[in-house]
């Protein structure tokens, strides 16, 4: 069918770029005689030798260009450029042709402008296509079991977590249908302020379960994945696991996804795949993970990428270190833990102490991917954005500094480094620029959030394992995700 469209489309280049010339022709008396009518009737003839060789050998170069075979290269930003290198190769090859042959299979300076319209044409084509797609094709989409009609469904694979608790009331005040599918390790409690109202939907389950994740992709339009075992420390008490929820289990989301129909698939990854560098670091800067989190999120990322279509669209945010108060805070991150620690325990412990890190909010990390969800696709389709800001790129010391700060009676203790050599520094002008995204929180008011917080009281005990994945898995969690594997399920019926 695509072809066949294209086929006409040059066929109508060549009729407009005959008839503008023929008028050219008469009007400036290039030719032998100066009538329109006797000039269009001899450029018809033109036509008739032309038109079949020249089509063909368009749509050749045009197959091979990947335009109909869906490739990566087509699909990617540098679209118009490639199309604009197959119309100029197929004409100017079919000009040479003529050349060779000695004889005129159609007149120069109409060849020139029938290269001019085909590209014209056949770019207005796709533009045109795929306006339609972004806007008209989701008002008549057929309405699906659990889709609503005008509101844009969202499914959030982990909502109950980190993240996914900051994210859930930003989709919601935006009027998204959610449906969040979550295991529910750590309770209710963390989407408490969300949990009753009318636009969520909360499925309990583990995602590598098929029917369970089928049944939350119904009707569904975007999937945000932020699911997973989250941290270097978590990864390594079970590498088979990890391996199976965070890669395993990702890819067959991400298929079960398009051939459910969603058109947008968001993973949440980690500015920990850069691993360790002393350059500054962007998206199109190496990446090359030291431990297996970031392992497994790269490889998620080539994936999701790979998988990047005309109609299904993949975006990778690498988030910086995450710090800040949300439904389920986490203390096993640095400037969360160190807060805790000189407010309870007088003292700021650090490791090491040179290493760089990038940290953002997590309340910031959850409007990004509000950004994403809500940008245009053509703006994050198949692409990688580093979250986070420039100015929020520290070293661990100057992060005791920062706390010291806020508590100056705690002491700062140094211990020497671990096993954790990670050391990055962290462009992110890409989403700034891209997805105008600027970020609210800064350390110090992260900081003052998180001691605010314990003030409170609503944090009884940092060091609880709630608070900890790694902890947490050790404990109680680990043993919950395994029973909840599909091959256990299995094995215990029989």
């Amino acid at each position: 069918m695509r072809l066949l469209a294209d086929g006409v489309l040059l066929q109508s280049a060549l009729v407009l770029a005959l008839i503008v010339w023929a008028f050219v022709d008469a009007s400036l008396g290039f030719a032998d005689s100066n009538t329109l009518s006797e000039n269009i009737i001899g450029y018809f003839r033109w036509y008739r030798m032309s038109t079949i060789p020249l089509t063909l050998l368009c749509l050749v170069i045009f197959y091979l260009n990947g335009f109909y075979t869906f490739g990566l290269y087509y699909q990617s930003r540098y679209k118009t450029l490639v199309l604009l290198q197959a119309v100029i190769q197929s004409f100017a090859l079919y000009g040479f042709l003529s050349y060779l042959m000695e004889v005129v299979l159609f007149p120069r300076p109409a060849l020139v402008l029938a290269a001019i319209f085909s590209f014209a044409i056949l770019a207005g084509a796709r533009f045109w296509i795929k306006i339609w797609k972004e806007t008209i094709q989701d008002e008549v989409k057929q309405t699906a079991e659990g889709y609503r009609p005008g509101r844009r469904s969202v499914l959030v694979i982990g909502g109950a977590g980190y993240i996914g608790s900051a994210l859930l009331p930003k989709l919601l005040k935006e009027g998204y249908s959610v449906r969040v599918l979550d295991l529910m390790l750590f309770g209710e409690k963390a989407i408490a302020d969300s949990i009753e109202h009318e636009n969520l939907e909360l499925i309990e389950g583990d995602f590598r379960h098929l029917e369970t994740s089928l049944r939350a992709l119904q009707g569904i339009d975007t999937v945000i994945h932020l699911g997973g075992i989250v941290g270097d420390p978590a990864c390594s008490l079970d590498e088979a696991l990890t391996i199976d929820v965070n890669l395993s289990a990702t890819r067959m989301l991400a298929e079960l996804a398009r051939s459910s129909g969603a058109t947008r698939f968001l993973f949440a990854s980690t500015c920990s795949v850069y691993g360790a560098c002393t350059e500054w670091l962007d998206e199109h800067s190496l990446a090359k993970p030291i431990s297996l989190y970031g392992k497994t999120k790269l490889a998620s990322e080539k994936i999701l990428l790979d998988m990047a279509s005309e109609s299904f669209h993949t975006t990778c945010l690498r988030f910086a270190t995450i710090y800040g108060f949300s439904g389920r805070t986490r203390f096993d991150l640095v400037v969360n833990l160190l807060t805790a620690k000189a407010k309870i325990e007088g003292k700021i412990t650090i490791i090491g102490g040179d290493q760089w890190r990038p940290f953002v909010h997590v309340d910031d990390a959850a409007l990004a991917l509000a950004l994403a969800t809500s940008a245009r696709v053509s703006l994050v389709s198949g692409q990688i954005f580093n979250v986070g800001r420039r100015e929020q790129n520290h070293t661990i010391h100057e992060i005791g500094e920062l706390v010291q700060k806020k508590v100056p009676e705690a002491k700062i203790e140094y211990q020497s480094l671990g096993g954790d050599l990670r050391n990055y520094k962290v462009n992110f002008d890409k989403i700034a620029k891209v997805l105008h995204y600027d970020p609210k929180w800064s350390l110090e008011l992260g900081i003052e959030q998180i001691l605010e917080t314990i003030e409170k009281g609503k944090i009884e005990n940092y060091q609880d394992p709630i608070y900890s994945n790694a902890e947490f898995l050790s404990t109680k969690g680990e043993k919950k995700l395994k029973k909840n594997s599909w091959e256990s399920d299995l094995l215990e019926g029989i």
